[in-house]
């Protein structure tokens, strides 16, 4: 697969301003029962919006301070240095994000998605996977969302040009045919479907089921452990309001997404929000870190380390 490297300046000064921001408040360490945590704007990690808007985080005592994020690469370099006690991330820039900063843990698998899909354009010509042959497809490199059409491509045997879009970009790239197609997580995938209409294919294929993770700054594994136990005994109630459907977890999610409510009504029952850390995580980990050494976001004389050694367990609810 060939790919484009093309990330728009606004882009990235959106994300310099938002570093730049955190770095004059950063996780507050002065506090073990507060936590600074970095939140990718994503219906994967919808226990934090609906804990907040029920009030979760009081109720098991703790203090949450939640900073918005674009992705969890952005999220991640914010956690490393030392400006969130815990970032959301999905499991392909996790593997990566591991190799370079040692001192992060995976304390917690918030959420598991098999509904990731490649949007095309049918007046792009495109109507199976197949017809991907040969046309862009509009990705974050290094994401999750990149890993899934590589993964998609590779098991139909299919060479397409993966370009680099912005998450915020997504909608505009294919809405203003910058691209034949897209592959991006929620809630970018639902808005693209919504606005081609009738011109959208959602095409399915790959093994891959995106792991969306919680992780936590070595000080607060050893100096806010009680935080984060009480921190996901309020996601874990979040969860169960998830599971049951509830019309004020749907409303919390719709607001923090900004979506409509019936669109993420349809959008959560996609997930498993139980709250987990399966040792079998390692293994994931071990087979993205070497898709991301392929793809050079990882570097390629590098040795991939023993993942099992960053998972956190302890602070998940049993």
């Amino acid at each position: 697969m060939r790919k484009t490297l093309l990330r728009p300046l606004a882009a990235v000064l959106a994300a310099a301003a938002v570093l730049s921001g955190l770095a004059a408040c950063g996780a507050d360490n002065s506090d073990p029962g507060t936590l600074t945590v970095g939140f990718v704007v994503d219906p994967s990690w919808a226990q934090i919006p609906v804990a907040q808007q029920a009030g979760y985080f009081g109720r098991h005592g703790v203090t949450v301070k939640v900073v918005n994020f674009a992705t969890g690469v952005e999220a991640l370099q914010a956690l490393t240095a030392g400006q969130l006690d815990i970032a959301t991330a999905a499991d392909v820039p996790t593997s990566a994000a591991l190799t370079r900063s040692p001192e992060l843990r995976v304390v917690g698998d918030g959420s598991r998605w098999e509904g990731s899909r490649i949007v095309a354009r049918r007046s792009a010509g495109i109507s199976t996977v197949a017809d991907l042959a040969g046309k862009s497809i509009g990705t974050p490199l290094g994401t999750s969302a990149a890993y899934y059409a590589s993964n998609a491509l590779s098991h139909s045997a299919i060479d397409a040009n993966l370009v680099q879009v912005a998450p915020s970009a997504t909608l505009t790239a294919a809405t203003q045919r910058n691209v034949d197609a897209v592959s991006i997580f929620q809630p970018y995938q639902a808005q693209v479907i919504a606005a081609l209409g009738a011109d959208a294919v959602a095409l399915g294929a790959g093994t891959y089921t995106q792991h969306s993770l919680y992780l936590a700054s070595g000080n607060a594994v050893t100096q806010k452990a009680e935080a984060l136990k009480n921190f996901f005994a309020a996601l874990n109630d979040a969860g169960a309001q998830l599971k049951s459907g509830a019309d004020e977890a749907v409303a919390a999610v719709a607001a923090a997404t900004q979506l409509a409510p019936d669109l993420i009504r349809k959008i959560l029952a996609e997930f498993d929000f139980t709250l987990q850390l399966k040792p079998d995580l390692a293994g994931v980990l071990t087979a993205l870190g070497a898709w991301a050494k392929e793809q050079g976001k990882i570097d390629r004389a590098a040795q991939l380390p023993d993942y099992s050694t960053f998972l956190a367990s302890g602070h998940v609810p049993s």
